[in-house]
């Protein structure tokens, strides 16, 4: 037996695949492996076949191939002894233009890392360029630093992961709520009604990246809005907006079976009102004391920081009967990290580079709905953004 290598390309039609593979079965050839696709219309299928009978497997598939009115070319195939691969998918996402595929291509070149397998996904503006890469014996956290670095020179969001995380079915999907599910942080909102605005802002910053505990910021914060009525709350809540392609993505993830929830370090009046908007399976945040129709300016019952988050996001799993590895977790600063990290698949969105450094990607505030490409949602999404 000797191997053949069958290119076949044309204009797409009924057909070609039956009268390619019934003429090497006529011709006693056994297919082992196969790859096939259509392209803007175009069909391209790439076969690996042993053969006995080469001059039978020349004469019929180039007649099926002229049958069908398509091109194709017969090559020696020689199986190569491979070592061990070390297998990642990296998703490139950004809005579409030319020399895009140059560019990264070009990155992977200089790494010295090989593509196994290319995909290109387009959902309205933004493209999605999913790379099944060989990673060899690098080390796959400096090259994914590396990689996000350069993606980022380049304007473009990158998202990194084993092929065997790739390939598990995810199946919880779990948003912060500030700065990620929404274009705010209610934090902030809340202390310019308060006219404390100033002093809150630099502790949320300062708390963002990491520099102070965050149930410390958080009670110092919330010790500044007391007095408050409860009734602001309800007017902040109406002009929050969303950040863009959340609803579209929500809906899309509860159609294709995930579970979706909310985590937040913020406050839960917010979370709930999220939740019945959304839809949302599960919705936690911290509960704003309240006495006389105005906030007191504490935290009732439990504060949820980076710790208790990822607790939430273990109970959720847990009673659904979901593995880690088969949850996803979206945040966007450092009360995000452990929950991040304990994750599946961790994407740090719009965030700080505390954030950045542990997630298995970044995705900046214009692509939310580029999560749609990473985790394979149907394509009619697209259509919806």
């Amino acid at each position: 037996m000797k191997l053949i290598a069958i290119s076949v390309y044309g204009e797409d039609k009924p057909g070609i695949v039956y009268r390619i593979s019934k003429a090497l079965a006529d011709c006693g050839a056994n297919i082992v492996d196969i790859e096939q696709t259509v392209l803007q219309g175009m069909f391209v299928m790439f076969i690996v076949a042993e053969v006995e009978n080469e001059s039978c497997v020349r004469k019929e598939v180039q007649k099926a191939a002229e049958d069908v009115g398509v091109n194709v070319s017969l090559t020696p195939f020689q199986r190569k002894e491979e070592d061990e691969k070390n297998l990642y998918v990296v998703t490139i996402l950004g809005k579409d233009r030319v020399g895009i595929m140059r560019d990264i291509t070009k990155i992977f070149l200089d790494f010295g890392i090989n593509i196994e397998k290319t995909t290109l996904t387009a959902r309205e503006e933004l493209i999605s360029i999913e790379f099944l890469v060989d990673l060899g014996n690098k080390d796959a956290a400096e090259v994914r630093r590396r990689l996000r670095g350069e993606a980022e020179r380049l304007g473009l969001d990158l998202v990194m992961q084993p092929y065997s995380t790739f390939r598990r079915e995810k199946r919880l999907i779990v948003f912060d709520m500030d700065s990620t599910l929404v274009e705010a942080e209610i934090i902030d909102e809340l202390a310019r009604e308060a006219g404390v605005g100033e002093e809150v802002s630099k502790l949320t910053e300062r708390a963002m990246r990491g520099e102070i505990g965050f149930k410390e910021a958080l009670e110092e914060r919330v010790k500044l809005l007391r007095g408050l009525p409860v009734e602001v709350l309800e007017k902040i809540y109406s002009r929050i907006k969303l950040t863009e392609g959340a609803k579209e993505l929500v809906r899309s993830l509860k159609e294709a079976g995930y579970k979706v929830a909310v985590v937040s370090g913020g406050f839960s009046y917010f979370t709930d009102r999220l939740k019945e908007e959304l839809g949302l399976d599960y919705a936690f945040g911290n509960e704003l004391e309240v006495e006389n129709g105005r906030l007191t300016g504490r935290i009732k019952g439990r504060i949820i920081d980076a710790k208790e988050k990822a607790r939430i996001v273990e109970e959720i799993a847990k009673k659904e009967g979901i593995s880690p590895e088969n949850v996803v977790a979206v945040g966007d600063g450092a009360n995000d990290r452990l929950m991040i990290e304990k994750a599946g698949l961790g994407i740090a969105f719009n965030a700080k580079e505390v954030l950045k450094e542990v997630a298995d990607g970044s995705i900046s505030k214009e692509n939310l709905v580029g999560l749609a490409s990473v985790l394979k949602l149907p394509a009619e999404f697209k259509k919806r953004v």
